[in-house]
């Protein structure tokens, strides 16, 4: 059994990299096409060598995406070609049962497993940063949207409402802006900074403009005051701020729980990112649903030619994946679903329909 699992992973691994070059190859270069208008362009002169390493840091985001689809592609490849040949008939007389070849795809699934896990919480993460940290070189600064990110935070007596317009490449910020509120919601102070730099619990804020409104006896009065420097105690850090600048598909599980805390501490919203958590949780176990629907092809009876066909659907149900999952995502942050579920549910459905298939085409069949 040892000699057919190794012929089984060998020509598993070989058609799941071979899938995943593909992709990847294609991928590289729509993304350099799209970059090609901004050659020349920014603060400093945007150059193809740049553009070249901004395309290829983003290649671990999309391998992370693409794997559960290559693993499909490429073990319903290899299934349905052993048994077009004939190979997987003499695996079957040799010993190679139903139960036995489910154990040898779910070992190998596990390990793609764990290899899209780290592909999409340590490596990805860390390219997709340090992509935005070369992007904002030339175009002036990592921002989002047209205001920038809006975070909050409670004190004691205080809350605040705080936006930050845009990092540097420096890890600095820019047009910071603070409003704060007392217990009642009154706004009591608005504080405006061109720049700012994360200090160890608090911030330093440079160029500061800051206006005070304060009602007493009837009498309401504006103050308004300049200064060079002011330092302002906050437990809002700069992984906080650049979590908020980015995209939550492309953060880390640990900085997502972590931002999650902060924002369930401070009365916000967290739907869209708990549900981008539990998919981060659950997407990296599709490679095993993946390689149980693909064992069904191999008990299939092909004509010749026909396994371009087969693996065509297998293309086919891949893409129906992704869609699926992205498609749960944005109706269950809109219908405000149980982010588990929201996010777990492509999976659950893909599974249930690959031991469908496993139970008619192999065991009863």
């Amino acid at each position: 059994m040892k000699t057919i699992r190794r012929l089984i992973y060998v020509e598993v691994l070989q058609a799941v990299a071979f899938v995943s070059l593909g992709f990847l190859a294609l991928f590289f270069f729509f993304d350099f096409v799209d970059e090609l208008p901004n050659l020349g362009r920014g603060l400093e002169p945007y150059r193809m060598t740049q553009a070249l390493v901004y395309v290829g840091l983003r290649l671990p985001n999309h391998l992370y995406e693409l794997l559960p689809i290559a693993v499909l592609i490429g073990t319903i490849f290899v299934m349905a070609r052993f048994a077009q040949s004939s190979e997987y008939t003499i695996l079957r007389t040799s010993g190679l049962g139903p139960w036995r070849a489910l154990r040898t795809l779910l070992v190998l699934g596990a390990g793609f497993t764990v290899l899209t896990f780290a592909a999409g919480d340590y490596l990805a993460p860390l390219a997709d940063r340090t992509a935005q940290l070369l992007k904002a070189r030339f175009s002036g600064g990592i921002s989002v949207g047209t205001t920038g990110a809006w975070l909050k935070e409670r004190q004691r007596y205080l809350s605040y409402n705080v936006n930050v317009r845009s990092l540097t490449p420096e890890g600095q910020m820019r047009e910071v802006r603070i409003f704060e509120a007392d217990s009642r919601g009154h706004l009591v102070s608005i504080t405006q900074a061109k720049r700012g730099v994360f200090g160890e619990a608090a911030w330093v804020l440079q160029d500061v403009e800051r206006t005070e409104f304060n009602v007493g006896d009837g009498v309401s009065r504006v103050d308004q005051a300049k200064m060079a420097t002011l330092r302002w105690p906050t437990e809002i850090t700069q992984e906080m701020v650049s979590v908020a600048l980015l995209k939550p598909d492309r953060m880390s599980t640990i900085a997502l729980f972590q931002y999650i805390r902060h924002l369930e501490a401070n009365g916000q919203t967290s739907q869209r990112y708990e549900i981008e958590f539990w998919r981060k949780v659950f997407y990296p176990l599709s490679c095993m649903v993946m390689v149980v629907l693909a064992l069904p092809f191999a008990y299939l009876h092909f004509r010749s030619g026909g396994i371009t066909s087969y693996v065509f659907g297998g293309v086919l149900i891949g893409i129906s994946f992704f869609l699926l999952n992205n498609v749960f995502g944005y109706i269950g942050n809109l219908q405000n679903w149980l982010p588990w579920v929201a996010s777990g549910a492509p999976g659950l459905i893909y599974m249930l329909v690959s031991l469908a298939a496993f139970g008619w085409l192999v065991l009863r069949r």
